[in-house]
C-alpha cells in the first residue's frame, strides 16, 4: 500500500522534518510505502529513505496522489489561515483533489486552527465525511464548533528516539526561540542571563536557521546550535536537563526524550500540547523570574499523560490505515 503524505515538508523546518521522519518510519513498520509531498523532494527522499514528489508541481502532485491508495493530510498545523489564506487553500486543495480521485483521505495528527469564519466554513466543507485525527484536545473543540467529529491522536514526532548512549547534563538548559515571535525576545534574554548567573549552561537551539539564527545568537547563550536535522536536535535535547521552547517541536522532542520542559505559547498549538502533557506554558510576555525558576527546579510535565500521548500517536497509524 502506497501512502501519500501532505505536509510542510522540505522547507528546512526541523520540527516538520521530525514529523516527516517519524511518519515515514511508522508507515514502514506498518508495511506501507510512504510518499512524501515536499518542497525539495530529492532531499526529503534521502533524509527519510522514501519516495517523494514535488508538492507544487501539478503533474507531480497529481501523479503522486493517483498512484497512492491512502492520502494523509498532516501532521502539523496545516489547516489554519493565521499564516495566510493561500496556505489553507493549498492543503484543502490537496484534500479535495485526493477525494475526487477516489482516494481514502485521513486528516492525520494535525492541530486545527486558528481559523477565520470563512476559513472555518471551508474546512468544515472539506472535512465532512473524513476520518479526522488531531494531536491535541483544543483541536477537537475547534472541530466540534465546526460540526465535525474527530478523534485524539498525538504528534508523530513523539515516537522518535534519541541516539542510544547519550549522557544527560542536568545543568544544561536548551532555549529554542522563534525569530518571528519578537515579543518574547527580551524575556528570553533575561532568562538566559539569570540561568547563566546560577551556573547553568545555556544552549540556544535554532530549529529553522534562516528564521531563528538571529534570535538564537541574540540570547547571549553559552553556545548556539543551528540545525535542520531532527535527530541532531533530538539528541541535543536528550542531553539537557530542561527545555524552554517557543518552537512547538522543541517541547515535543523534549517529551519524546523524557526531558522536563516549558512552552512559550505564541500559538494555540503550543498551549494545547503543554496542556495535554501537564506542562507549564507561558504567554509571550512572561515574567522571566517565574520561567527561570521553572528551569532551575526542572519542573516536569505529567509523564503519565505524555505516555498516553505517545500511545495515541502510535495507535493513530493503525487507525489511519484501517479501511
Amino acid at each position: 500500500m502506497r501512502v501519500a503524505v501532505s505536509g510542510y515538508y522540505g522547507f528546512g523546518n526541523t520540527g516538520d522534518e521530525a514529523i516527516a521522519l517519524a511518519i515515514t518510519r511508522e508507515l514502514k513498520q506498518q508495511g506501507a510505502r510512504p510518499l512524501l509531498l515536499s518542497n525539495t523532494p530529492a532531499e526529503t527522499a534521502r533524509a527519510c529513505g522514501c519516495e517523494s514528489a514535488a508538492r507544487m508541481n501539478p503533474a507531480a502532485l497529481l501523479g503522486a496522489l493517483a498512484r497512492s491508495q491512502v492520502v494523509l493530510s498532516g501532521g502539523g498545523g496545516l489547516l489554519q489561515d493565521k499564516t495566510s489564506a493561500r496556505t489553507l487553500s493549498y492543503y484543502l486543495g490537496v484534500i479535495r483533489l485526493a477525494r475526487r480521485l477516489g482516494k481514502r483521505v485521513v486528516i492525520f495528527n494535525q492541530s486545527i486552527g486558528p481559523l477565520s469564519e470563512e476559513g472555518g466554513r471551508k474546512v468544515a466543507a472539506a472535512l465532512r465525511g473524513l476520518r479526522v485525527i488531531v494531536r491535541d484536545r483544543g483541536s477537537l473543540d475547534t472541530l466540534r464548533a465546526l460540526g465535525i467529529e474527530g478523534e485524539l491522536g498525538g504528534d508523530p514526532a513523539l515516537l522518535l528516539s534519541p541516539t542510544p548512549g547519550l549522557t544527560r547534563d542536568p545543568g544544561r538548559v536548551i532555549i529554542a526561540p522563534r525569530g518571528d515571535v519578537t515579543d518574547a525576545a527580551e524575556g528570553l534574554k533575561t532568562v538566559t542571563a539569570r540561568l547563566r548567573e546560577q551556573g547553568r549552561q545555556v544552549t540556544a537551539l535554532a530549529f529553522m536557521p534562516e528564521q531563528d539564527d538571529a534570535a538564537a545568537y541574540s540570547l547571549g547563550a553559552d553556545e548556539v546550535l543551528s540545525t535542520r536535522d531532527p535527530q541532531v536536535a533530538l539528541d541535543a535535547i536528550a542531553s539537557a536537563g530542561f527545555v524552554v521552547g517557543v518552537r512547538l517541536h522543541a517541547v515535543i522532542l523534549a517529551a519524546a526524550a523524557g526531558v522536563p520542559f516549558a512552552g512559550v505559547s505564541y500559538d494555540p498549538k503550543v498551549q494545547g500540547f503543554c496542556a495535554d502533557a501537564g506542562a507549564p506554558a507561558f504567554p509571550t510576555t512572561f515574567d522571566p523570574a517565574v520561567l527561570c525558576q521553572q528551569a532551575l527546579s526542572r519542573t516536569a510535565p505529567d509523564w503519565e499523560a505524555v505516555a498516553g500521548m505517545k500511545a495515541r500517536a502510535e495507535r493513530s497509524f493503525t487507525r489511519a490505515l484501517a479501511p
